[in-house]
């Protein structure tokens, strides 16, 4: 345990950036993935793990040098069009998000519990208001740590249930293509839930935050912070770290096919302290994740209105960040009233993420590579082309999905 302690210590933003990417909507593609494709699509975890570290590194070190997050640094430096843009398609995919997962978190203790689905969607949505705007940002970071292990629970399953591991390394190294509708549709779904809007301003406000929780600034925007090559070096390990997490936890779940498959396979084996154990994987990582989604929202919100914003403030120092929070997540609670699936929702809302991610992309790869707003710290070559890639990818992938339907 000391030594988890100790481990946990080192890890900050992007640990928890990529632990909050497996969320249940995550876990639903992930399952349906393995449902649907077997092993075909296990490559996909593989392939991403690089694109999605790159991705993240670029937006976590645009906060720590500019003191700033994303929207900040876009409405200093970038046209107001290019912010509402950027700004709008965040809050659209966000709200959605955060319904689906609310829904799926009070349909899992409903299995749990046998208490009514709204009872546990209320019940939810208002531990994770509190916990987010009445918890000070050091206590509530180390909150969203532990909810992380949560996610340790799909690893185990695979070790439990049968599977035939070398076809699995196979399938892992050797992608397999098709250009069918369904298989475009879960190739954009799944990128779209694995390098994801949500993410991107996420983690630049929180290593902002993180430089003011050390006192290396005074409050968002206020100051240039100092920036160290100790402090580089920090950040890509640590998002390293983060992202190797987050698609190792995406292999294991589309390797177990199906999170209800999967717990009821453990019921035999493990008794029903398993069963409890994955169901309850689900409702952690709902818990990291809607405060999470909620919060990257109200960071670009305020920054674009110029508002007092941050974790570390308290209610009565920040009305409208923890104002925008509130009413996110208020509307993503109302979602789940107008008899949408919940599974189906998460699906649906990686496929949005996956058809929104790559214009903000374009964005961030532009404000990575400035030397003006990045005060020389600029991508390297390398990450410029893993940048690309992402980009190229999920482009790709996202218009020819498009056009099929089209047609």
């Amino acid at each position: 345990m000391n030594r988890i302690k100790k481990f946990l210590k080192i890890l900050g933003p992007g640990f928890i950036t990529g632990a909050s990417d497996d969320d249940p909507s995550g876990i639903a593609t992930y399952a349906q993935t393995g449902a649907i494709f077997g092993f075909t699509q296990l490559w996909t975890a593989l392939f991403t793990f690089p694109l999605m570290t790159s991705v993240q590194e670029m937006c976590g070190r645009i906060g720590l040098v500019t003191g700033h997050g994303l929207a900040g640094v876009i409405k200093r430096h970038y046209s107001k069009s290019m912010l509402y843009t950027a700004v709008t398609l965040l809050l659209i995919a966000n709200t959605i998000n955060i319904g689906a997962n609310l829904g799926a978190m009070a349909a899992s203790a409903s299995l749990l519990i046998d208490l009514p689905f709204v009872f546990w969607l209320i019940i939810m949505t208002v531990i994770i208001l509190v916990l987010e705007i009445f918890i000070t940002y050091k206590t509530y970071v180390k909150f969203l740590k532990y909810l992380a292990m949560s996610l340790l629970a799909y690893i185990a399953t695979a070790f439990v249930i049968k599977v035939d591991w070398v076809q699995a390394l196979r399938s892992t190294l050797i992608p397999h293509l098709e250009f069918s509708k369904l298989y475009l549709m879960n190739i954009v779904a799944v990128f779209g839930t694995t390098i994801s809007p949500y993410l991107f301003f996420w983690q630049a406000n929180e290593e902002v935050e993180e430089e003011i929780a050390h006192h290396k600034l005074r409050r968002f925007g206020k100051g240039i912070p100092k920036v160290t090559p100790k402090d580089l070096t920090h950040l890509s390990f640590d998002t390293a770290m983060g992202m190797f997490f987050s698609n190792v936890t995406m292999w294991f779940i589309i390797l177990i096919e199906s999170a209800q498959q999967a717990a009821e396979a453990l019921r035999p084996l493990a008794g029903d302290f398993a069963f409890v154990l994955f169901a309850a994987g689900i409702i952690g990582t709902g818990f990291l994740a809607v405060p999470i989604l909620s919060g990257s929202a109200s960071y670009a919100v305020a920054e674009s209105f110029n508002w007092s914003a941050g974790l570390y403030l308290k209610l009565r120092k920040a009305h409208g960040f923890y104002g925008v929070i509130t009413i996110a997540t208020l509307i993503g609670l109302l979602i789940n009233f107008i008899g949408l699936n919940p599974i189906q929702a998460l699906y649906y809302t990686a496929i949005l993420n996956g058809l929104i991610a790559p214009p903000l992309l374009i964005m961030i790869l532009l404000i990575a590579n400035d030397k003006i707003v990045m005060r020389g710290k600029v991508n390297g070559f390398l990450q410029n082309i893993f940048a690309v890639v992402t980009i190229f990818v999920m482009s790709a992938a996202a218009l020819a999905l498009l056009v099929d339907f089209v047609r």
